[in-house]
């Protein structure tokens, strides 16, 4: 299991359980009854184009080629085998209509399939068997279905073993039921056994791959387990990592994990890694001492033994400022002031213990639903965080080698887009100023199609202010914020994010932000959703983003 080459406290809590024999062959480790869920549509379906393929061949191909139905099976069309089709067909197709509505309640899905699958096998045997043709050295249809179904549909093994019993006892219960019809049965004790005998030997080599498929799927259970947690499905994708959904093994906390790479981050060689590695650390162990409620929580860090930085971080429900404005359109100036002044805070804690951001964005920052707050804001991804000394040239501690300019060209400052090597906390003002442009305007401070003209434009253009292009009123003092807030020079900014906000809060609103209009444009866009698994397959896109 890979783990940190330094244990955190978390990760010294608990270490992974080999599960007992009894739990491996009676359950699915999460990622593959996920997978066999999905498969079960699937299934549904092949069974559904089997039996219709049954009906097309008994009803229109039969006739046409002068079949006169004088072998066993076929004696059973057009009565009972049509009706009985009709029921498969059906069945099939109810079944594949429910993954949708099961979807959330992934063990009741399993069980639809199995029953599916049973009644399928049932109606199989009647058609086989309504004039019995006892004979040796035949192998049944159920041997395909029992052998086919579990490689298709992964099933714990006590399930397959149960599960193809059944399906291998339909051929036996059939003949029996034709018996009691009257049908005739003409065959020794010694005929029967080698008739159905195919049918048992099925169930013991539909175990083999039902053993393996759950085996391997423990495998890779462990192999995504980071620490204390257990890795889910993924969230997000970007250029620096994935965020995947994690839970820890004890607490049954849900939390998200970031998966970063070395070579995304400019490591060349092994060398470079563990130079890479050890910024990592000493960053991380930085950004944990921050305890602003406006910071996600940063609960757990570390590097696997293939060199994969991870974090583990707090799971939130909402959605990044960037998402807010594309989906919804900009927010009023009252309620950006709101947003911008807890960003402001979550910085000002930052700064005040020598940290810089330095990547602030739409993206990197969320409003979510916190107990019973709404609109509360985390400030999210301290990956390019740099340690810096007042007065003192800069001292790196960054997750990217030395001399690389790092940020977001869109809302980067002109002495980071210059490559000035004493950068300090006002390059997050300036993103902070570009925000909040977004916010009210739905548009960036400049455009450009390059990153290179991009940041030219940060370096030299004077920017319109924000009212200009806002749809909804800008008092004129926030105008004055936020331009102040993007002045070329770091010294006519604000001296620092806690003045900002203060500055902000001064500001006279028509209508202010309201916790009672929170409230309402909430329930109106992003209603309350739990458990938290509703949220991750109703909603995707509410999740934590904070993939750069």
């Amino acid at each position: 299991m890979p783990q940190s080459p330094t244990e955190s406290p978390l990760n010294m809590i608990s270490k992974a359980r080999t599960p007992s024999t009894r739990s491996r062959w009676r359950s699915l480790p999460p990622d593959l009854l996920q997978q066999s869920c999905k498969r079960v549509a699937i299934m549904s379906l092949i069974f559904a184009s089997l039996w219709a393929i049954a009906l097309v061949m008994n009803n229109i191909v039969a006739p046409l080629l002068g079949h006169n139905h004088v072998v066993s099976m076929h004696k059973a069309w057009p009565y009972p085998g049509n009706f009985i089709s009709w029921i498969g067909l059906a069945i099939s197709l109810i079944t594949f209509f429910l993954v949708g509505r099961l979807k959330s309640r992934r063990q009741v899905l399993l069980n639809v399939s199995h029953v599916n699958m049973i009644v399928g096998a049932g109606l199989v045997a009647l058609l086989m068997n309504w004039y019995p043709a006892v004979e040796a050295w035949r192998v049944s249809w159920l041997c395909l279905i029992i052998v086919v179904y579990p490689s298709i549909v992964p099933t714990p093994p006590l399930k397959t073993l149960t599960i193809s019993m059944i399906v291998a006892s339909m051929d036996p219960l059939a003949v029996w039921i034709a018996h009691l019809r009257g049908a005739s049965v003409d065959a020794d004790t010694f005929t029967m056994i080698w008739y159905f005998l195919p049918n048992y030997i099925s169930v013991g080599l539909a175990l083999i791959p039902s053993t393996m498929i759950a085996g391997l799927g423990r495998q890779v259970n462990r192999a995504r387990e980071l620490g204390s947690y257990q890795l889910g499905e993924l969230l997000g994708r970007g250029g620096m990592g994935e965020v995947y959904y994690a839970r820890h093994r004890m607490l049954a906390r849900p939390a998200a994990i970031k998966l970063i790479r070395p070579e995304t981050l400019g490591a060349a060689n092994s060398e470079a890694a563990q130079v890479m590695i050890q910024r990592f650390r000493r960053e991380a162990q930085a950004a944990a001492v921050l305890r602003s409620p406006h910071t996600i929580s940063l609960y757990d860090f570390g590097v696997t033994d293939d060199g994969v930085f991870y974090y583990v971080m707090e799971l939130l429900e909402g959605l990044d400022l960037e998402s807010l404005v594309q989906r919804f359109g900009p927010v009023p100036a009252a309620r950006a002031s709101f947003l911008l002044r807890h960003a402001c805070h979550s910085l000002g804690e930052a700064h005040a213990r020598g940290l810089i951001h330095r990547d602030i964005k739409p993206s990197n920052i969320f409003t979510c639903r916190l107990g019973l707050s709404v609109d509360f804001v985390k400030v999210l991804d301290f990956g390019l965080v740099k340690h810096y000394a007042e007065g003192a040239q800069a001292q790196t501690v960054l997750l990217t080698q030395p001399d690389v300019t790092t940020g977001t060209p869109a809302y980067m400052a002109p002495e980071m887009a210059l490559g000035e090597r004493t950068i300090d906390h006002r390059v997050d003002i300036y993103a902070l100023g570009c925000v909040g442009y977004w916010l009210l305007t739905g548009r960036l401070v400049f455009e450009a199609d390059t990153p290179v003209k991009m940041m030219l434009q940060h370096i030299q253009s004077v920017p319109a202010p924000p009212s200009r292009y806002a749809e909804q009123e800008v008092p004129p003092e926030l105008d004055r914020i936020i331009l102040q807030c993007l002045a070329k020079n770091p010294d006519e900014r604000p001296t620092d994010t806690l003045t900002v906000a203060a500055m902000l809060a001064e500001v006279t609103m028509r209508e202010p932000w309201t916790k009672d209009r929170a409230e309402q444009w909430w329930e109106a866009h992003l209603p309350a959703t739990a458990p938290f698994t509703e949220v991750r397959e109703k909603t995707p896109v509410e999740v934590l983003q904070v993939v750069q």
